[in-house]
């Protein structure tokens, strides 16, 4: 709708986002930021130098791209970022994808402008005013999977004799899906099915010797979704916000 629009994302500095943003033609700037854990920690020691150092720096991120809005979809960098944005008057959308919000992003709808949420019924945790029902944004690649069968087998090197099983763990990976996967897997082979299993990062050096298997392929990411939904018969998959949501338009 807005061709001439021009994007940056901003992303934690250490994450996937600073490798796959630019692959997808994007730019991105990283922040020096990560998660609190549960326990006593020198990453928790430390974040308050990260905190402080994020905000400089979305600030002077900000005053270099000079945005119309900064939008937010709650993951670590959104805090310091929407956050120094407001304290500059520019306005801050949230993108809400999941049926119970996290922290950051119940913080940031205090002073959001509008907060696009995937569910109804979340009154409880943002001001009804401001929400606005949207769903998930989707690829738009998605929306003819259909007719890409014969092209996601080929550069998958599937067997296209075989049904093909898809395991979906999410870009980091689900340990207990992957641990069940590996106990079942021989179970999986002997009914004729070829296995195409996404672990995640976290957990690829753990997996990888499943290649050595005959009909199945262990990867860390999945690059191409389209063409593995397309060659897909079967799916397994974390419940992650985003996975259903496509799951839901190519099922």
């Amino acid at each position: 709708r807005f061709p001439e629009a021009e994007f940056l994302f901003v992303g934690a500095s250490d994450k996937m986002e600073m490798q796959k943003v630019p692959q997808a033609g994007y730019k991105i700037e990283g922040l020096w930021i990560a998660g609190l854990q549960r326990k006593l920690t020198l990453q928790n020691m430390l974040f308050p130098l990260k905190l402080m150092s994020s905000l400089w720096k979305s600030r002077k991120i900000i005053r270099k791209f000079n945005p119309n809005v900064v939008i937010g979809t709650g993951g670590f960098a959104s805090g310091p970022l929407l956050q120094a944005a407001n304290s500059m008057n520019i306005p801050t959308v949230i993108q809400e994808q999941n049926s119970y919000p996290g922290i950051t992003n119940k913080l940031l709808s205090k002073k959001a402008n509008a907060i696009c949420v995937a569910y109804d019924n979340l009154e409880r945790f943002f001001p009804k005013e401001k929400m606005i029902l949207t769903g998930n944004p989707v690829r738009q690649d998605l929306l003819d999977v259909d007719h890409k069968r014969s092209e996601g087998i080929g550069y998958f090197k599937l067997d296209s004799n075989k049904k093909t099983l898809l395991v979906l763990g999410g870009s980091l990976g689900a340990r207990r899906v992957n641990q069940l996967i590996a106990k079942e897997l021989d179970f999986l082979l002997a009914s004729g099915v070829q296995v195409f299993w996404q672990c995640g990062k976290l957990y690829y050096d753990d997996y990888q010797h499943f290649n050595e298997r005959e009909n199945v392929q262990v990867v860390a990411f999945i690059d191409k979704m389209d063409l593995i939904y397309a060659a897909a018969d079967v799916v397994i998959s974390r419940a992650g916000a985003s996975s259903v949501s496509e799951l839901c338009l190519v099922g």
